[in-house]
C-alpha cells in the first residue's frame, strides 16, 4: 500500500539537532535521522545490526550513536566505529538510505530505484518567506493517509465539518475543475461575488462579506498537496487579492496512521509575524478538534478492507479524490510489477 519509488517528508529539519537523532517510522520503514556534528545527515536503519534492537533506544553524542544493548557505536555515515566486544567487521555497518534536506525538511527515498533529488516536490513557496513567517508542524493521526489525502481533494467538507471558519458553501458553490498532469492532480475552485467563509470575509473590508475567491490544490506523490487560497473584494482577485500558500504533507507511518506536516505562509503572517502562534494554534485546533475525528473513525469503519471493494457512492465533488486514488493505485501496481520481473 506504499510508494517506494518516491521521496517521503520525514521530519522538519529543526527537529534534529546537530549532532543528534531522531527516530521515525515512515511507510512502515523504522528510520533513525543522524546529524554529524557539523549538521551533515543521515537516514539510517533503526536497528543495531548485532540483536537488532531500536538504535533509537540509545543515546548520541556529537552525531555518533551508541546501542543501549551492547554498546556498538555507529557514526551517522553508518559505519560502526566501535565494538567492544571484537573486532569490526562489515556486517556491523549499516546501509544508508537517500536523504535530502530541502525547503526546510528532511526527505527520504526508500526505493530501489535510484534516488533522483529532481523528484522533490516542489515546496519553493516555503523559501520565500522568512522564516519568522512560516507557520508549521506535525500532527500525527490514526488514520490511512490515503484518506487524510482524499480530505484535501475534496473541499467541500469544509463547508459542513468547518462552517463557522472555512466553511459557508461556498465551497460547494464553487466551480471545480480538477486535471491530470503528469504525475500529478490539480484541481481549481472559483467562485465570483459569493458570500465567503466567515474566515475570509473577516479580513475583508466588506459590508455583506461577498467577495471573490481562488483555491487551487496540487497533489504530487505519494501524498503531498500544495494549496494556494486568495480572495478580494468583487472584481479585485486579479490585482488586489489576499493571497495564502499552505502545503499538506501525509506522509504514512503505518497502514493505520500518518504523519501530518503541515506549513502555512501568507500576506498576512509575513506582513506581521507576531500572528504566526495564532495562526498555528487555529490550524492545529481545526484538524485535532474538526479533521482527525472524523478521519480516524473512518479509518476504523473501513477496518483495513480495500477502498473500492466497498463500493462508495461517488459524488461530484470526489472527482478529483478519485482522479488521486486511482492514478496513486496506478503508480504503485506499476512498481509492484516491476520488483515482481
Amino acid at each position: 500500500m506504499f510508494l517506494r519509488n518516491c521521496w517521503y517528508l520525514a521530519a522538519w529539519s529543526d527537529e534534529i539537532a546537530a549532532g543528534d537523532m531522531l527516530g521515525r517510522q515512515i511507510a512502515g520503514a523504522f528510520l533513525l535521522f543522524v546529524r554529524d556534528a557539523d549538521g551533515a545527515l543521515a537516514a539510517l536503519p533503526d536497528q543495531c545490526p548485532h540483536r537488532l534492537v531500536p538504535l533509537s533506544m540509545g543515546k548520541c553524542a556529537s552525531g555518533i550513536v551508541e546501542c543501549a544493548y551492547h554498546g556498538l557505536r555507529f557514526a551517522a555515515s553508518g559505519h560502526c566505529v566501535t565494538n567492544p566486544h571484537g573486532p569490526v567487521t562489515s556486517a556491523l555497518h549499516l546501509r544508508p538510505w537517500p536523504c535530502v534536506e530541502r525547503h526546510s525538511a528532511v526527505w527520504v527515498w526508500l526505493g530501489e530505484a535510484d534516488a533522483d533529488d529532481g523528484a522533490i516536490p516542489d515546496l519553493g513557496f516555503i523559501d520565500r518567506v522568512p522564516e519568522e513567517a512560516r507557520v508549521y508542524g506535525r500532527l500525527h493521526s490514526t488514520a490511512d493517509y490515503r484518506l487524510m489525502t482524499d480530505n484535501i481533494m475534496d473541499l467541500t467538507h469544509a463547508d459542513y465539518l468547518h462552517a463557522s471558519s472555512l466553511g459557508g458553501g461556498i465551497n460547494t458553490r464553487a466551480r471545480a475543475e480538477a486535471v491530470q498532469q503528469g504525475d500529478g492532480v490539480t484541481i481549481t475552485w472559483t467562485a465570483s461575488n459569493d458570500r465567503l467563509a466567515p474566515l475570509h470575509a473577516g479580513f475583508l473590508d466588506s459590508e455583506d462579506g461577498r467577495g471573490d475567491f481562488l483555491n487551487i490544490v496540487t497533489w504530487m506523490a505519494p501524498a503531498v498537496m500544495r494549496q494556494r487560497i486568495a480572495f478580494a473584494l468583487p472584481g479585485a482577485l486579479e490585482s488586489a487579492p489576499l493571497d495564502s500558500m499552505t502545503c499538506h504533507v501525509m506522509t504514512p507511518e503505518t497502514a493505520g496512521t500518518t504523519h501530518y506536516f503541515f506549513c502555512h505562509t501568507s500576506d498576512g503572517v509575513t506582513a506581521d509575524p507576531a500572528i504566526a502562534p495564532q495562526v498555528h494554534d487555529a490550524l492545529v485546533a481545526a484538524f485535532a478538534g474538526e479533521d482527525a475525528p472524523m478521519l480516524e473513525a473512518q479509518t476504523r469503519r473501513i477496518a483495513g478492507r480495500d477502498f473500492w471493494s466497498l463500493k462508495p457512492a461517488l459524488l461530484p465533488s470526489d472527482k478529483g479524490a478519485v482522479m488521486v486514488r486511482r492514478l496513486l493505485d496506478r503508480m504503485m501496481a506499476e512498481e509492484n510489477k516491476g520488483l515482481e520481473q
